[in-house]
């Protein structure tokens, strides 16, 4: 998944546009770092990270946009 790729995903779970270039990149980066400790590979890391932070949004009351 490319940075941008997953700027526009962090955009659909609710994270604010003009904070997803940022947020993309330390995903990544952390999604790497654990994937190296933990012995998975990135996609899992990747998709266990972006399932928690959809919780935390979810958590916090975000509300879809309409037809997501």
């Amino acid at each position: 998944m490319t940075l941008s790729e997953l700027a526009a995903t962090l955009e659909r779970l609710g994270c604010p546009p003009n904070k997803s270039a940022a947020m993309a990149s330390q995903l990544d980066r952390r999604a790497r770092m654990d994937a190296e400790r933990n012995g998975t590979t990135y996609e899992a890391s990747l998709a266990r990270l972006l399932g928690l932070m959809a919780q935390g949004w979810a958590t916090s009351g975000y509300q879809p946009r309409k037809g997501e």
